[in-house]
């Protein structure tokens, strides 16, 4: 009997030994760096997940503006750094991930020596200004983290974040001309013009704080901040690069330019100065709020009080492990890096925007306090309905919910009465086309992650829809489509209508409104109106009902679509796939239509003439590389071969990423691109969010591992898994057959086991 109470005792400390073993570091596999070069448009700086500020190096200082007009060589910065290039200008603390468009990029910071350059300079003559060469061989860049060393002075740099608060480490040589530099004029898609004012006041000879209002993409944001040093500067100075003023006052009675306790303008650069020994570490604590100069020093004093560097960067790191663990998978390195980078990416935006008072400006540019939720900003919309937020609503419920919240209180403070578009730092950008707020609301409603007044977020859709005025919704409501001679989008924007209307329509049946059902279930099929039966495409249709006559549907531009062409927008109609095909002919002619589009080849001419979209994202005519395609690889699984979204899915994977700086074959979109590749990973994708169905794919992992809450975990078992076995011969979902190419949210948030068993031949 003893030996038997051992064995037990044995086995079951065993067992508890398993459960409580770590599994391995998540963080290893992050690589900012993918996605660097090229497309990618993402950064490689330091940030915590979701976390206000971004900081990352410049690697140039493109102008929006060249000789009056727009300069497409700012495109390349949307993010502020390029791969390619061979010098750093310097550190901000602001940047979107992974973009088409751009701003931010405030407050750049860069540590110098010997005698004072407050100009930039130019890349191709090293030493004409502050910035410096720099090697990949000397640079790190890591979750939370960045390293560089900074070939003109011999400057180490170190970065690393909390959520309000950017944390610089500058390692200098022995001199007796050290600077760092505060370069307030700096900014991404900068021109002269942009910065509205400026503000710097000193508090004392280690503390300074200020802000400063820009135009451009968000044209009344203000962004406050406070600046700490962790050494007495010596001197400190300004210099003012405005335009001759009409009437500045009298403040010449003072010279502003040295020691002076503060300055104000448009155009300004600062610099502290030092003397330090060989190895000495300058360290910086950088502050932003969007509401005060108190409240960026209440931000400092909260999330970084003392000046241990490493213990921020670890802080945040392990707030990026918590954040990785809810989706654990086994794979190759080379494939993990792939998936953790995309973790990594999806959870860098939307951005908290408040400070830990909770106090935020809202879009009618007053303050106001969040009541029991977070305040987000950084919403793409057009970008992240698509999956981003479908996956929020599985490993982020708390934050998606908050997320809407906070689309609801932009809904209540704008002046147009409308739910985002597309919003940052308490302004409404107006980027890109449809409504998809309203795709965002009724995803969350519909799978039951809706701890917000439902109804109140069905009204605010509903109000948005219906707001004529915007962008051809008055002639689409009345004609059922957009004319072509409204708008040169009018084929897209009818086309996302329609698919907005019908998350409409099923959040207003969740809610049993049959009456908005009703209404927008019958605008859902609005996409018809643009189908045109005699050339197989949507196309082009003018007010007395004529289609376009001349027209290119191979062109992305000026067929009537925005970022694409109509081979590819033809097949959005993600809410109603079986309809389209039936529209287009039937199940063979759909196949064929899909297999053409794969298969062939799109001559540069015909994007030639679009930033968004280069051949790097192109495979045959199929545009992976921009969003409106993001679920075509899927449409097979509504015709008789949907083995060809598997053998699809599982060719687009290792095709558009890879563990590479230009591993990334379009722009990131704020986490959109890597959201598609956690889901089409694991093995299955929301081809319209708004419904509760995953449409089955191809897992490209060994097993997946995903946290669902409450304690409990779905999990991805694949069998016989290989590069070659991409095709799903059966599946079983606890332990039962299962037969459907579909899996509903409830089957993975009740938490269970799908399993693949995968063969090289289809069924």
């Amino acid at each position: 009997m003893k030996k038997i109470v051992a064995a037990l005792l044995i086995c079951t400390g065993l067992q508890a030994a398993a459960q409580n073993t770590p599994h391995e570091n998540l963080v290893q596999y992050v690589k900012p760096i993918i996605g660097t070069q090229r497309m990618g448009h993402t950064y490689p700086g330091a940030t915590v997940p979701f976390g206000m500020v971004q900081l990352s190096p410049e690697t140039d200082t493109a102008s929006y503006e060249l000789n009056g007009k727009y300069n497409p060589k700012v495109y390349e910065y949307c993010a502020g750094y390029q791969y390619e290039d061979k010098t750093i200008v310097g550190f901000s603390h602001t940047h979107f991930s992974g973009t088409g468009h751009s701003d931010l990029g405030d407050f750049l910071i860069m540590p110098t020596v010997g005698p004072l350059k407050l100009n930039p300079g130019v890349a191709d003559v090293p030493g004409s200004g502050y910035r410096s060469a720099f090697s990949h061989a000397n640079e790190v860049s890591a979750a939370n983290y960045y390293k560089v060393k900074l070939d003109a002075s011999n400057i180490t740099a170190e970065l690393t974040t909390s959520a309000r608060v950017g944390f610089h480490q500058y390692i200098f040589p022995k001199s007796d001309q050290s600077h760092v530099i505060l370069d307030l004029m700096a900014g991404i898609y900068n021109y002269p013009d942009k910065t509205v004012w400026t503000y710097v006041k000193l508090l004392n000879d280690s503390t300074l704080v200020g802000y400063r209002q820009t135009n451009g993409w968000a044209r009344t944001r203000t962004l406050y901040f406070a600046m700490a040093f962790n050494k007495k500067f010596i001197q400190h100075g300004f210099k003012k690069y405005d335009k001759r003023e009409v009437y500045g006052g009298f403040w010449g009675k003072f010279n502003q330019s040295k020691n002076f306790p503060e300055i104000a303008g448009k155009q300004i650069r600062a610099y502290f100065d030092f003397k330090t020994e060989e190895g000495e570490k300058i360290k910086i604590k950088f502050a932003l709020s969007p509401v005060s100069m108190d409240g960026a020093l209440a931000n400092m004093q909260a999330e970084a009080p003392g000046w241990d560097f490493d213990k921020v960067k670890a802080d945040g790191q392990k707030l990026w492990e918590t954040e990785l663990e809810k989706i654990t998978v086994n794979a190759s390195v080379e494939r993990k890096q792939d998936f953790y980078t995309a973790m990594y990416h999806t959870m860098i935006n939307p951005t908290v925007y408040m400070d830990v008072d909770g106090q935020y400006k809202g879009l009618d540019q007053n303050v106001h306090k969040a009541d029991g939720f977070t305040n987000y900003t950084t919403f793409s919309l057009w970008d992240t309905y698509r999956a981003l937020h479908p996956l929020f609503n599985i490993i982020q419920p708390q934050r998606n919910a908050d997320m809407v919240k906070s689309m609801l209180v932009h809904f209540d403070q704008s002046p147009e009465n409308m739910l985002p578009v597309w919003s940052n730092s308490a302004n409404e950008n107006w980027c890109m086309s449809g409504y998809h707020s309203v795709a965002v609301l009724a995803d969350a409603v519909v799978k039951g992650n809706a701890p917000f007044d439902a109804n109140k977020a069905l009204d605010a859709a509903v109000t948005t829809a219906r707001h004529r005025s915007y962008e051809g919704i008055g002639e689409y409501m009345d004609k059922g489509y957009i004319p072509d001679e409204k708008t040169g989008v009018s084929v897209s924007n009818t086309l996302e209508y329609a698919y907005d209307d019908w998350a409409i329509a099923q959040m207003a049946k969740k809610l049993g409104k049959t009456d908005i059902y009703n209404e927008f279930i019958k605008r859902s099929e609005n996409y018809k109106n643009v189908y045109d039966d005699k050339s197989g495409f949507m196309r082009p249709r003018k007010a007395d009902g004529t289609f376009r006559a001349k027209f290119d549907p191979l062109s992305t531009i000026n067929e009537g679509f925005i970022e694409g062409n109509a081979w590819n927008y033809t097949l959005f109609v993600p809410q109603d796939p079986t309809g389209l095909i039936k529209l287009m002919g039937g199940n063979k002619r759909f196949v064929g239509y899909l297999d053409s589009l794969f298969t062939m080849n799109l001559p540069d001419k015909y994007f030639a003439e679009t930033e968004d979209i280069t051949r790097d994202g192109i495979i045959g005519n199929y545009v992976h590389g921009n969003e409106p395609s993001h679920h075509v690889a899927y449409l097979y699984n509504w015709t008789d071969k949907p083995w060809k979204t598997q053998e699809r899915i599982r060719m687009i994977l290792p095709r558009m990423y890879k563990p590479t700086p230009d591993g990334l074959g379009g722009n990131d979109d704020t986490g959109q691109m890597s959201a598609w590749y956690i889901f089409s990973s694991i093995g299955f994708y929301p081809v319209a969010p708004g419904s509760v169905d995953y449409s089955i794919g191809s897992p490209s992992v060994n097993n997946a591992t995903i946290q669902v809450g409450n304690g409990k975990t779905f999990k991805v078992n694949v069998k016989n898994q290989s590069e070659k076995n991409v095709y799903i011969q059966k599946m079983t979902l606890n332990g039962k057959p299962y037969n459907s190419l579909t899996i509903t949210h409830q089957d993975i948030m009740n938490g269970g086991e799908l399993v693949f068993y995968m063969s090289s031949k289809h069924k």
